[in-house]
């Protein structure tokens, strides 16, 4: 072997990824978020386990809007909720949209429910309730499978801390084909006097199994989403399930009093953290 020659061990040296890959002095940061940062580069391309990891991210985000949700898996998971043991029959729901292509090119109708739904809550001849909670698959299945159970178990133990009777419950509906609006029906039709609509969030590169919680005042058709208030990232790597129900709690508690949601009614459940206990108020709340 001519000296002139690198040695094969040098040579597999220079090709392990410390010697490819130029590192980001950011990438330390990765250990306290799920956001892409300081990724690398080698050359001016991406570290390819990077790019891999982009590539699997985007799947899973398609996976979680085209899977169907499997809502008898679900209705299952709820029923085996304590609190729940002795509440109306669930309500098994689907909006105009008839399959998921319709859903996704016309948005009008995933926010009203089809005829035979309409007719199946008219029939119920419901009671007036404080709450009704409708669970929408909306754009990701994935959240509303994973999620929706846990988060309504910690809500309804958050809700026993008013009293037993404090709040009373219209039979939970689940929805097909989906969206936000299609709760103002819903409640409207159950008599409730706020809905809670818990929906499926569009999944992104980092969370494809966020939770959307918006909570309406007097729901009825043709609100607009001024007239609702919204807690998101619901998912136990972004806002766990006990801090969502006591926000939620508290939205509750302050939308009836004032007898309204959205744009009129804001969210001070965390003044007590913002202000870390100094004494000295938070310009941003005042």
């Amino acid at each position: 072997m001519s000296h002139d020659q690198p040695s094969a061990d040098a040579v597999s040296r220079s090709l392990e990824p410390d010697a490819i890959v130029t590192p980001n002095p950011w990438r330390r940061l990765g250990q306290f978020t799920d956001a892409r940062i300081g990724l690398g580069r080698a050359g001016i391309s991406l570290p390819t386990n990077r790019s891999l990891e982009f590539q699997l991210a985007h799947a899973r985000a398609q996976d979680a809007v085209h899977l169907p949700l499997e809502i008898p898996r679900l209705i299952e998971d709820l029923n085996q909720l304590t609190a729940l043991e002795n509440a109306p029959q669930i309500q098994r729901l689907h909006s105009r949209a008839v399959d998921r292509t319709t859903y996704l090119q016309r948005p009008d109708y995933g926010r009203r429910l089809d005829e035979d739904s309409r007719q199946q809550l008219s029939a119920l001849d419901a009671q007036p309730a404080d709450l009704a909670i409708v669970v929408v698959d909306g754009l990701s299945s994935l959240a509303v499978q994973n999620n929706a159970a846990p988060f309504i178990a910690a809500l309804l133990e958050s809700l026993a801390e008013d009293g037993p009777d404090a709040w009373s419950l219209a039979p939970i509906s689940v929805v097909e084909q989906g969206r936000v609006a299609i709760g103002d029906e819903v409640g409207e039709l159950l008599k409730a006097r706020a809905v809670l609509v818990m929906v499926g969030e569009r999944p992104g590169l980092s969370s494809p199994d966020s939770l959307g919680l918006y909570l309406t005042w007097q729901p009825r058709v043709g609100l607009s989403d001024a007239s609702r208030n919204c807690i998101s990232n619901v998912r136990p790597t972004g806002l766990d399930f006990a801090m969502a129900a006591q926000r939620l709690h508290y939205l509750l508690r302050e939308a009836r009093k004032l007898g309204l949601t959205g744009v009129g009614l804001k969210d001070r459940s965390g003044d007590t953290a913002l202000e870390g206990g100094t004494g000295i108020q938070n310009f941003l709340l005042s």
